[in-house]
């Protein structure tokens, strides 16, 4: 992965990319790995425009979704299926994206792949204490 420049866009609805990069930054030091993107105020032809010219400009090959059906997810398969060797990730998370910007070694599909089994397997329930009805 590219030293210092961002790899990756996490596209989401309302601040959530913001919160996630900001997270990142404050837990690694790295929230520059990341572009954040978010769909307020635009319609589906212009968020798929916003993907493909931070896709182009910064030669971004991994994009983070949130919602898999979501308007960022249809915008960004379309990207990928205009710009092959683009990856998309939906279900985007902290677990997820910390993964993958620790992973600089790998290329960032194969960073990508390896952050979604981590964090797949990093899922839990715990049980609580029952309430009585």
């Amino acid at each position: 992965m590219n030293e210092g420049a961002p790899v990756a866009i996490i596209a989401t609805h309302g601040d959530l990319a913001t919160g996630f990069v900001t997270a990142v930054e404050q837990i690694t030091g790295r929230g520059e790995l990341f572009l954040p993107m978010t769909n307020a105020g635009m319609g589906a032809a212009e968020i798929e425009r916003a993907m493909l010219e931070l896709v182009d400009s910064r030669n971004i090959r991994v994009i983070f979704t949130d919602l898999p059906a979501g308007s960022c997810t249809i915008a960004a398969r379309r990207v990928v299926a205009a710009r092959p060797g683009t990856v998309l990730v939906t279900g985007a998370s902290l677990p997820l994206l910390l993964d993958f910007m620790s992973h600089e070694e790998l290329a960032p599909a194969e960073a990508a792949a390896h952050a979604v089994d981590r964090a797949v397997r990093s899922l839990m329930t715990m049980p609580g204490a029952t309430r009585a009805h």
